[in-house]
């Protein structure tokens, strides 16, 4: 042959040969640039999308099977908050379901709120996810797993103003254009456009830069290198392994804090880089957030976090994990489908505009990232489709619970008893062992821990959670981790809050915690609590008759337990 024959490998678009020129000389030109010696070869994602969809998947089936188990006594018709009525509402003040949708997208305003409803999607959504996890997905199944999603923040109100729920959103959405329209076995589909992968590196540099950011701007205790001391203690959930860490010394918090600022402000400008640089901005970003799940119970939003980080790795990366004859599968199957099917016309166009979308939407997000008063976890369009994000801005220096406490006593005195309920992971009784649920997410739990930040005025839900308990509403109890009043419900309730701290290693007392009492929380309520009853109807969560609505606001001693007004 008068010349050589370029490999197969070689044979890619950008390397094409002019007609004038030979081919292993063209060839042999291109390779040895410095641009491309830098940069390395072209890479491929397959593994990387197929590794990247099911841990997806994973989190969305974990988002999704925590809301069906929870679903009817948060915001189900006679939950917590009501769902239906959240809607009427905002149909009320927007007009119609079109101006509604505009504001908060969800498809419960054409499906209804009822429980049933509400219960089939969340299931829906596990079954879809459990599929994904299976390696069963595509374009079709990311976008409904995204509707989906999508539509129970929207109507999640509190108990779902969490940064990770739009980051679950933004991330899902980003995963629709993974995948092709057609089939159902990603790592055998065409390779996903480039550019995707890229919109992923630039999510997780989002998502670590902000809580880099709010954490130096928001708390001097981040800047000093002393907020560790404290964190373990006193996050929302708690694991055993955080009562260990908490006793370390000082010295070593501060190197803790240094990590942190490393890996959430140095490291992310990495994954932009050279191959090299970018897999090992991946391992660190990858293993601070193995930490993190390992020092806490911060629901699924590390196991989330990784997702983005993945995209840092090519399938060269991944296939090193592998053992050795599935790593040969693997660069096998990478290489059939690469040299021989690319993304179609319309997939490389959808995200060619999912590019330009991304980078219009990313101006407010970049703005908020360069001001010094940071928003931390906001959305800027109705869909929160890009998002600016962030976590522990502020760490609290002590611990303060809401301890709720009823009695069967008809009056009350000094010696009434009062026997304490424990929810199911929260800090309760001192002797009970933290728990470890990561990823799985207590809602109640979490919204709690709030409450213990301000008042039962900004947190009304937990009145209406207390009404609940007084009447034996059953889905409030299953809230519960023990209810101490299985028979019947209690005549009285109050909500006491509490200071609570680890104890010491070593020091003798068999307990996990020690506690003072600070001081009531909410005076003891009775289900027949005119207030009570007027607080609720003003909220939309109890009908009156007339006569009792007209009543005064004082119980007949001249006092009530809680304030009319909202």
């Amino acid at each position: 042959m008068a010349r050589e024959a370029p490999p197969p490998a070689a044979a890619t678009a950008d390397e094409a040969a002019p007609a004038d020129e030979d081919d292993g000389a063209f060839l042999r030109r291109i390779r040895s640039h410095p641009l491309r010696r830098f940069l390395g070869p072209p890479r491929t994602y397959l593994l990387t999308r197929f590794v990247l969809l099911r841990l997806l998947g994973f989190v969305y089936f974990i988002a999704f099977f925590s809301l069906a188990r929870q679903l009817g006594p948060l915001l189900g018709p006679d939950g917590l908050l009501p769902a239906d009525r959240f809607l009427e509402r905002l149909l009320a003040v927007t007009g119609s379901p079109g101006a509604a949708f505009r504001r908060l997208p969800t498809l419960f305003l054409w499906l209804g709120a009822s429980e049933g409803v509400l219960l089939a999607a969340a299931w829906a959504g596990v079954a879809l996810s459990l599929a994904v996890c299976a390696g069963v997905t595509n374009a079709i199944v990311q976008l409904a797993l995204w509707a989906l999603y999508l539509s129970f923040v929207h109507i999640g109100q509190v108990f779902y103003g969490y940064g990770w729920e739009h980051q679950l959103a933004e991330t899902g959405f980003l995963a629709i254009f993974l995948c092709p329209v057609r089939g159902l076995r990603p790592f055998r589909s065409p390779p996903p456009p480039v550019v995707v992968i890229w919109l992923f590196r630039w999510l997780i540099f989002r998502i670590m830069l902000g809580a880099g950011l709010i954490k130096l701007r928001g708390d001097p205790c981040w800047r000093d290198l002393s907020c560790l001391v404290y964190h373990y203690e006193t996050q929302p959930v708690p694991n055993p392994l955080s009562y260990y860490l908490h006793q370390l010394p000082r010295p070593v918090h501060a190197l803790g804090a240094l990590f942190n600022h490393l890996v959430e402000l140095v490291v992310p400008w990495f994954a932009f880089g050279p191959r090299r640089a970018r897999h090992a901005a991946g391992v660190l970003l990858v293993l601070f957030q193995v930490l993190l799940i390992a020092s806490g119970n911060l629901s699924f939003l590390n196991w989330l976090t990784i997702v983005p980080a993945l995209a840092c790795f090519d399938d060269g990366a991944l296939g090193r994990l592998l053992p050795a004859r599935l790593r040969e599968r693997a660069a096998a199957l990478s290489q059939e489908c690469s040299q021989e099917r690319s993304p179609s016309r319309a997939h490389r166009a959808a995200a060619a505009l999912l590019a330009v979308l991304v980078l219009c939407l990313s101006v407010s997000p970049v703005m908020n990232l360069l001001s010094p008063r940071q928003a931390m976890n906001a959305t800027f369009d109705s869909f929160g489709l890009v998002n600016t994000y962030g976590a522990f801005g502020s760490v609290g220096r002590e611990r303060y619970e809401v301890i709720l406490e009823g009695t069967s006593d008809e009056a009350l005195g000094e010696g009434t008893r009062w026997l304490e309920y424990d929810l199911p992971c929260k800090p309760g009784d001192v002797r009970r062992r933290p728990c470890v649920i990561t990823p799985y997410h207590y809602r109640l739990d979490w919204q709690i821990w709030f409450a213990a930040f301000g008042s039962y005025e900004s947190e009304p839900w937990l009145v209406h959670f207390i009404y609940k308990l007084l009447t034996g509403d059953p889905g409030a109890q299953r809230l519960l981790g023990t209810n101490p009043f299985p028979g019947a419900p209690p005549r009285y309730i109050r909500a006491e809050l509490y200071r609570y701290s680890f104890t010491r290693i070593g020091d003798g007392s068999g307990a996990w915690w020690r506690r003072e009492r600070v001081g009531p929380y909410l005076p003891p309520l009775s289900a027949d609590d005119p207030a009570l009853r007027r607080f609720l109807a003003a909220h939309g969560w109890l009908r009156l008759p007339a006569s009792r609505a007209a009543a005064p606001a004082d119980d007949e001693d001249g006092r009530s337990g809680v304030e009319d007004t909202p």
